[in-house]
Order: C-alpha cells, then structure tokens, then sequence
C-alpha cells in the first residue's frame, strides 16, 4: 500500500477524495446499488487514530462437515457395538499362553495367592484356591475328567472361592474325600484361570542356605516333605497326599449350578492369613509349589531322581513358596 501526499496539486486532490468518501459513508454504502443491504462486503472501518481503512474483509469460508457434529443416533450406535464387543471379547474365564519360560506364570501363580490371602483377611473369611491340571493338546473337556485327568499335563487351571458368611462350612470330622463344600455358600472371586505350557512337579529340596532356586527354604525335617510341597499332590496315588477332603466345585453360586471342574487339590487361608494345604493339613512353615516349562504336553528328562519324589529336572523351572503362617509369597528361579 502507499500513502497519500498531503501538500502540493496532489495533496488537494487527495484532501478533496477523502472528503467525498466521507460523504459516500454518511449516506452508507447499502444505498449503492454495488453493495446491495445483503452485501457481505464491510464497509470501511474506522483505526483507532481517526483513520479510515480502505481494506475490505471478506469472510472466511469453512467446509461445512468440519463443523458437523455427531447426533445423538450416532453415538448410541457406537456405544452399543462397543459393548457388544467387550461381551464378545470377554469370555467366562482368563486364558493365559504360557510364555518362554515359567517366570511369568510364577508370578500369575503369586498374584492368585496374593489375592486370596488379602480377601479373606479384609473380609474376615475364608478362601480356598483349587489347582487341576489338564492334556494341553487338548481343548478342555467340560465337565472335566474328576477325581483327575489321568497323564494330563500341560495346562493348569485356577479358581478362587470364598465363604460367604465368613466360616469353613465343612465339618472337619467328616470322613471320605467327597465332601464337597456347599457351592451355595461360597462366593467367585475372580475368573477362572488357564495357563498352557506348564506342569506341577516336584523337585529335590533345596539347601535352606540361601536365597537361589538350589539354596531355597525347604520343609524340615525332610519327611514333612509330602505335606508341604504342593506337587505331592500330583504324583502321590493315595490320600490323603491327593486329594482334600473338602473340594469345591466350578462355577459357584446359589442355586448350585452344574460343575464344570472339580478341584481336589487346594490351599485355604484363614481370616488370619495362615494357609493350610487340603484345608486340614497342619500350617507349615513353607508350601511350595514347583513349575516346569512344558512344550504341549512334554516335559523335559530329569537330570536325576527320575520316578522319585526328589527329581532334578532338566529345562525351565521355577518354585512359588508361601509361608504357612504369614502367607509370604516367594519366588525363586534357576
């Protein structure tokens, strides 16, 4: 832009244009059949130093989807395909792959634990978490094989329960082993938990020299062992290293539904937080619980004490011990 002179011939022309123009905006510019009353032209503006501005705004022109909104149709939609999904995608129990080693699953293993001991101390009750193990080259059977799944190795499967009105329910002088703790008196808590790839064996003792896989707590004197590592009751052919005489069945719920799995094999803490092994068993100072990494259903050889209960095993392995009387969950690794 230029500015207009101010003196001279030139300045008089310009003094006598800015006169006019003062006139033209006087009567307004809706007058002048160039910029029509509907006109989206603006008219000259006034500066703040008295000046009149020659620029003309033009408005700003926006694509009319920018501005569009959703209707409310719309998002009910999308709210509903969104649910729709998450029922899809949420079945009735948490499958977990087993991944390259057994770490992961040591540390599944210690969040059921952990979580069954803090709900029975924080809601002054009982929990119980049953163990069963199945033929992972196979899709579950349902209801799956009961008292166990013969040879079946490779998937373990989880449940936590808890007694709704905070006592043990059973009779402990009850005999037998099919005393089944009444499922209209316990509540879920949780899902029921799959893990593929592994396998509840046992393993020789550790030292209870030190903080390593070798060197790990063990039971005391050794011929506790059967009632304080949790795998004897995997490989043991008679009770009451087997079975408990208090299982409890999958799903819970009043009224009882039909049962999909039995679990025979438990740990129960108290409103204290003590865990006992089958419910009846004595608290022990430690209960371990030892893991192998298995391909499907294969397991690796063992290095030593093949077809004993003190086996040095080959591959990937892990132990979870909990401490009976504080329920302490550790892990320990080769």
């Amino acid at each position: 832009m230029f500015a207009l002179p101010r003196t001279g011939r030139l300045g008089v022309i310009a003094q006598r244009a800015r006169a006019a123009l003062s006139v033209l905006l006087l009567r307004g510019f809706s007058g002048c059949p160039r910029f029509p009353s509907t006109s989206n032209v603006r008219p000259p503006t006034i500066t703040n130093r008295g000046r009149r501005s020659f620029g003309f705004t033009l408005p700003m022109q926006r694509d009319p989807e920018s501005v569009r909104g959703f209707t409310l149709l719309e998002l009910l939609i999308v709210v509903g395909i969104v649910g729709l999904l998450l029922v899809l995608m949420a079945p009735a129990f948490t499958y977990i792959k087993g991944g390259t080693d057994v770490t992961s699953t040591a540390y599944t293993i210690k969040g059921v634990l952990d979580t069954a001991r803090t709900y029975a101390k924080a809601n002054n009750t009982y929990t119980w978490v049953g163990f069963y193990e199945e033929d992972a080259s196979q899709p579950s059977v349902i209801p799956a094989p009961d008292p166990l799944c013969p040879g079946c190795v490779g998937r373990l499967v989880m449940s936590i329960v808890a007694s709704k009105d905070g006592t043990y329910i059973y009779d402990p002088d009850d005999a037998g082993t099919e005393n089944f703790i009444d499922p209209a008196r316990l509540t879920q808590v949780g899902k029921l938990i799959k893990i593929d790839n592994i396998h509840l064996p046992l393993f020789e003792l550790g030292t209870g020299s030190g903080d390593t896989f070798d060197a790990r707590p063990s039971p005391a004197p050794r011929t506790d062992a059967p009632f304080s590592r949790f795998g004897e009751l995997n490989s043991s052919p008679t009770a009451p290293t087997t079975n408990t005489k208090f299982p409890f069945q999958y799903p819970v719920g009043n009224p009882a539904p039909a049962w999909q799995y039995r679990f025979r094999r438990t740990l129960q803490f108290s409103p204290t937080g003590e865990c006992r092994i089958n419910s009846t068993y004595d608290v022990r100072r430690v209960v371990e619980m030892g893991l192998l990494q298995t391909h499907g259903t294969a397991t690796p050889p063992p290095q030593s004490g093949g077809g004993t209960s003190f086996v040095t095993w080959d591959g990937n392995v892990a132990a979870v011990q909990i401490s009976g009387f504080g329920g302490d969950v550790r892990i320990y690794r080769r």
